[in-house]
């Protein structure tokens, strides 16, 4: 396993977008953003809170990990069964599983190193605060990124190929997007989209960031859906994945 994860890695590192978009971008994005003086005031919508405090760190962690999700895991899953790959290694006493493990977990990381330099610039150069209940951050996070890269061993299940796998992704992204409040507050939103947001896994994901910036704990509910999401996705994932 160690092994597959340091050829995956190396792999992975040759791709120069896999760094830029998931890492990168978020960063840049923190910084560019929180230039902006009126998101550098306290805002009654978000509870008291400037939104460079948490609103923008929360979406960019979570801007990384679906692109991570969405467009790099499907696409490197999608390309390894077109060029048979998967289904070579499962005639070996390697099984494919643990490439798949592999994959998991070096998204996993990559995501974690983005999230916490997205903190660190944030704090550094923003002013933005850190989380205040740590605890309650890392559980988010894991079970925030454990359902989205399901999700998207779901697009890799059922994306015929290597060229389609991205697109399907991208089609999947930016909804959950907008489900999030990327581009429109979720404080803003109509009654029936914020319905939809609260079942989406993104939009429970992003109130739970929230309130571990603001020293409390993720509400269960909130945990629930994230944990339901993973259940649901994981299993999907298992029923439709092929190897070849």
């Amino acid at each position: 396993m160690k092994k597959i994860l340091l050829i995956e890695t190396r792999l992975f590192l040759r791709e120069w977008a896999n760094v830029l978009f998931p890492v990168l971008l978020p960063v840049l994005l923190v910084v560019g953003i929180g230039q902006i003086p009126d998101l550098r005031k306290p805002d009654p919508a978000f509870d008291g809170q400037r939104f460079v405090d948490a609103q923008l760190p929360t979406q960019m962690i979570m801007l990384a990990l679906l692109t991570l999700a969405f467009t790099a895991l499907p696409s490197a899953l999608a390309s390894y069964r077109e060029q048979g790959v998967l289904r070579r290694m499962s005639t070996t006493p390697v099984h494919p599983s643990r490439l798949l493990g592999a994959q998991l977990l070096l998204n996993l990381c990559v995501a974690a190193l983005s999230a916490a330099v997205v903190i660190v610039v944030g704090r550094l150069v923003v002013g933005s605060q850190i989380p205040a209940q740590l605890f309650g951050f890392v559980l988010v996070f894991l079970l925030g990124a454990a359902a989205m890269l399901a999700f998207g061993l779901v697009i890799a299940s059922i994306a015929p190929n290597a060229k389609t796998a991205p697109t399907l992704g991208t089609l999947v992204m930016f909804p959950l997007l907008f489900l999030a409040g990327m581009w429109i507050p979720r404080e803003v939103m109509p009654d029936a989209m914020r319905t939809v947001s609260d079942y989406s896994v993104v939009g429970p994901f992003v109130n739970a960031m929230r309130d571990t910036w603001a020293g409390d704990w993720p509400q269960l509910s909130h945990l629930a859906v994230m944990v339901a999401g993973l259940a649901l996705f994981s299993a999907l994932a298992v029923k439709l994945f092929r190897w070849e």
